[in-house]
């Protein structure tokens, strides 16, 4: 499946004047955060909420993005995956008053619980105010597979994480379409599966059983489990006018820098506006991310956005190698560029 960047085709990639990215979940949440300013976004952080003083914003380990892009007066909103809960997620859903029925379709980055936890709840709450023809976008059929956590990657035994329940968004009327190769959507577009050519490695994650394993007992898909390539990672990506690329990497399991070469490969843009999301370098050693950074700096982006599962090694790194680039998130936070 992987290919050299060098052979992938680009696509017609639609183009945006401006997009606007609002954290609905993740990991943090702080009331008293002061105002930012930047030269390549315009932030806005969330504190109190108007007429809801008794309620406050709720964070959990997980990460849910509400976008908009406006092109040619015409607005395009999508849900980029759904947190651990439905609990949290409905929670700030509501107090963040996002309306559903502007919600264009959903996009799930990979098939782990800490981003679609909360799908099926939001799905059950809000689909009467969804439009009909909902459509839930995925990398590749993988984002339904189980999921385990432990054993070789995790220590101790390894237990089940799970899966994404396709039959129950069908009762739900919510279609999926998996993305793998690169496709457009109503203003941001998938990179299609993430190559894997740079000096990244796959970091601790999680388990998966072989292909065919329904046939096999409890014990024995556990004796089978394989470290969890995601095949099905994708990212969701937006071509700015006038501004360059924006490439929002969920979870980054492909590596962050494999994901943006991607979405540049497949979008014929070279220039990096900005970069968003989980990077998955939590779990990464000093000097691994430190080539991070090195790589990172060289693609010369306009304005990091570390969220989720980036590490905090990783953002001391690249805020003593790029001060003027990383920008701080929090809950209820919308960054808007263009």
């Amino acid at each position: 499946m992987t290919l050299e960047l060098a052979t992938l085709k680009p696509f017609a990639a639609p183009v945006v004047d401006r997009l606007a990215v609002r954290v609905v979940v993740d990991s943090f949440y702080e009331r008293f955060i002061r105002d930012a300013a930047h030269p390549a976004c315009t932030i806005e952080h969330t504190r109190q909420i108007r007429g809801r003083q008794m309620s406050t914003l709720a964070g959990e380990w997980g990460l849910s993005l509400h976008l908009e892009s406006v092109r040619a007066g015409t607005k395009a909103e999508y849900l980029l995956d759904f947190g651990y809960t439905p609990e949290v997620l409905n929670r700030n859903f509501d107090l963040l008053a996002i309306d559903p029925k502007r919600i264009k379709g959903l996009i799930l980055s990979h098939g782990h619980r800490d981003h679609y936890g909360g799908l099926l709840g939001f799905v059950e709450r809000y689909r009467g105010d969804m439009p009909g023809d909902l459509t839930l976008h995925v990398g590749a059929d993988d984002a339904f597979r189980e999921k385990w956590i432990g054993g070789k990657e995790g220590g101790g035994s390894p237990m089940s994480w799970g899966a994404l329940d396709r039959a129950a968004l069908a009762v739900h009327h919510v279609a999926t379409h998996c993305c793998h190769a690169p496709h457009a959507l109503e203003g941001p577009f998938s990179s299609g599966y993430i190559e894997r050519t740079s000096f990244e490695r796959l970091l601790p994650s999680t388990l998966v059983g072989e292909e065919d394993d329904d046939h096999f007992t409890e014990a024995e898909r556990r004796g089978k489990l394989q470290p969890d390539q995601h095949p099905d990672e994708h990212a969701t990506c937006y071509v700015i006018q006038g501004k360059g690329l924006a490439v929002i990497s969920s979870c980054g399991h492909a590596g962050l820098i494999n994901t943006i070469r991607t979405a540049m490969a497949v979008s014929n843009v070279r220039k990096l506006h900005a970069v968003l999301g989980g990077f998955h370098l939590g779990p990464a050693p000093l000097d691994y991310i430190q080539h991070t950074v090195d790589a990172l700096e060289a693609l010369a982006p306009d304005v990091v956005v570390p969220m989720h599962c980036s590490g905090p090694s990783f953002i001391a790194a690249a805020r003593e190698r790029m001060p003027d680039k990383v920008v701080t998130s929090n809950i209820g936070s919308r960054f808007t560029f263009g």
